[in-house]
């Protein structure tokens, strides 16, 4: 099955949707879960504390109710940590966890020294196990095998590949190539070598207005998910914001993607692209600050420095859909396949998935994103930098989408139904934001 043609999801702003900043060319793992979480067997009331665009999102897109969207959050974190500590004490037996269809939790253990314990240590934490063949150092260790193998392969196979990553539930790794034919190493399952047509790659629009000559004003709290313009001379896109934080120093900032800057070359000096808000669509309102940093690469990620004017109004932990009640971030988590998720940006507001992949290798354009995970969720251009959430715990930031093509999400979601090809939301986990930034914090009051 080939996958649909993906790119990054920023809008020159002042353009009609359609008219992309960026494309990219991603090649991500396979899918390791299709399609919506499975419908709650029992009826619960609605979380008090996320607002109705979101609990909208969450029935609608997962088919659960709030709080066993809530549920799962939590349940996801606390194999993540089960999962960090299983990996140092039983390295040659841990093989993986998620979250299954149902929402249970299950960990993967392979035969070999310590595995009585390693069963005991997740039947007593709550979790099911799974026997499989190989552990996560062995699947790790073929993957690393892989991309040796491929340095030193003619241009044309490299070129063919385009990205590989571990696939946990199947117990395998699993390679994107862009046409059938390309001999792989025996270790390599061909039923998880899934073929997709090379999609185009695009430059930057520069022709935009200038930010003085359509200039306005805002008031009140700016929060993640809302609109923003970055502008550098000529050139303007139209991005969301990310989360709002603090810096090392306690100076405010937001987390937003790398590729919203849209020179980044000038970042951090005195003539650094400057972030404005934008008001409606297309209308250039206040300068809110200017990138700090700007990373786009093996990451894909922004820090914005917040001017002096524009403080209070991003000194808060809300995200939310533009002009509607906000949903406060309570903390920060990493990504577990089989998570619920939902990410807000200002083009489509609120829209949840699960996480399919996790710690996966992605080819965007020229660049080799690592460590990126993947949620089937629709995007499209103008959602680029805005938050994707768990619970209430910040997960990441919107960076990619396969879908990004289509004008409406309605299109390509029922594609998904139809063929099983669901759109995929690529993106950018902030705890590696903030690992990367020592002392950057997401606020989480």
């Amino acid at each position: 099955m080939l996958l649909p043609r993906m790119r990054y999801s920023s809008l020159p702003v002042g353009r009609r949707p359609r008219s992309l900043v960026r494309s990219a060319a991603i090649a991500a793992s396979a899918l390791l879960i299709a399609g919506p979480v499975a419908v709650s067997a029992h009826a619960e009331p609605a979380a008090p504390n996320l607002p109705a665009e979101l609990i909208t999102a969450i029935t609608r897109d997962l088919k659960i109710s709030p709080q066993d969207y809530l549920d799962r959050a939590t349940l996801a974190q606390q194999v993540a940590a089960f999962s960090t500590t299983a990996q140092r004490q039983f390295p040659q037996v841990f093989a993986g966890s998620w979250l299954d269809e149902t929402g249970k939790a299950v960990i993967a253990l392979a035969d070999g020294p310590g595995i009585d314990t390693a069963r005991k240590a997740a039947a007593d934490a709550g979790f099911t196990v799974k026997d499989v063949a190989k552990s996560e150092s062995t699947l790790r260790g073929e993957k690393n095998a892989f991309q040796k193998w491929l340095e030193g392969q003619p241009e044309v196979v490299a070129k063919a590949v385009r990205g590989v990553a571990i696939d946990t539930m199947n117990n395998s790794i699993a390679v994107r190539v862009d046409q059938t034919g390309p001999a792989l190493p025996n270790f390599v399952d061909p039923a998880r070598v899934i073929v997709m047509a090379v999609p185009p790659t695009g430059s930057e629009d520069a022709n935009l207005p200038q930010a003085s000559a359509i200039a306005g004003n805002g008031t009140g709290p700016l929060a993640a998910g809302e609109a923003y313009a970055s502008v550098a001379g000529r050139m303007s896109l139209r991005c969301s914001l990310g989360f709002n934080g603090l810096d090392r120093n306690d100076n405010v900032v937001n987390i937003t993607a790398g590729h919203c800057n849209p020179n980044i070359p000038a970042t951090g000096g005195a003539n650094s692209p400057g972030v404005f808000e934008l008001l409606g669509t297309d209308r250039v309102g206040n300068q809110i600050g200017s990138f700090a940093k700007s990373i786009l690469g093996a990451q894909d990620y922004s820090i914005v420095s917040v001017a002096d004017g524009s403080r209070d109004r991003l000194s808060n932990n809300l995200v939310r859909v533009p002009n509607a009640a906000p949903v406060a971030i309570t903390g920060v988590a990493v990504p577990v396949v089989g998570a619920p998720v939902c990410k807000s940006g200002s083009r489509t507001g609120f829209s949840c998935g699960v996480v399919n992949a996790v710690d996966q290798t992605v080819q965007v354009g020229d660049h080799q994103l690592t460590q990126s995970f993947s949620a089937n969720i629709c995007a499209l251009p103008g959602d680029s930098g805005g938050p994707i959430v768990t619970g209430t715990l910040a997960l990441g930031i919107s960076s990619a989408s396969s879908v990004a093509d289509y004008p409406i999400c309605e299109i390509p979601n029922l594609i998904g139904l139809i063929t099983g090809n669901t759109p995929q939301l690529f993106a950018q986990p902030i705890s590696t934001v903030l690992s990367d930034n020592p002392g950057l914090r997401v606020r989480t009051n």
